[in-house]
């Protein structure tokens, strides 16, 4: 298991703590709305440790082939161009992340997004929908409303799926890069 891995499972323990805090408290709150922030910063907290992950990974596996071009231009060269690529990668979508490993390491990691009842397509579409999910959890966050209160952004289950899910999603990543 990659130091990427191994950070990925310590991140992601943030939002399971926020799903385990949410069901803990949420007979004795008054306003049961007033926890879907903590749904809602649980889904952020979870995509947070996948970004973290592609981004330490990609990292990782790039410095291990360019050990032996160290203090070489082409090997500088390389390691400025990732730099540069890591600071504009935002909401790794399926495609940011194939797109990043095909271009530094010339494999389709996504191709590899095969576990339980997971092939790449359906993984591929799951993650592409969390980003979708986070993007308006984090810009649109909860807009006030005259009549009866809006649904919850995310339901409880479904940050259960999505952390269950990214776990998975490392886990295929990891299994793709180990021939690597």
């Amino acid at each position: 298991m990659s130091r990427s891995a191994l950070t990925f499972e310590n991140s992601i323990e943030d939002a399971n703590y926020l799903l385990t805090h949410f069901d803990s408290v949420k007979a004795t709150v008054k306003n049961p709305d007033s926890l879907e922030v903590v749904k809602r910063a649980g889904l952020v907290m979870a995509l947070t440790a996948w970004e973290t992950y592609i981004e330490d990974r990609i990292r990782e596996s790039v410095d291990a082939q360019l050990r032996v071009l160290n203090g070489s231009r082409i090997g500088s060269f390389m390691d400025r161009r990732l730099t540069l690529e890591l600071k504009q990668l935002h909401n790794p979508s399926s495609e940011k992340v194939k797109r990043l490993f095909v271009e530094f390491l010339d494999v389709d990691v996504t191709e590899g997004w095969r576990w339980s009842n997971h092939d790449p397509a359906s993984a591929r579409k799951m993650l592409d929908g969390l980003i979708i999910k986070r993007g308006e959890v984090v810009h649109r966050s909860k807009a006030p409303t005259d009549g009866p209160p809006n649904p919850h952004l995310v339901k409880r289950d479904e940050l259960d799926k999505a952390i269950t899910f990214l776990k998975g999603l490392v886990a295929a990543t990891e299994k793709a890069l180990e021939a690597f």
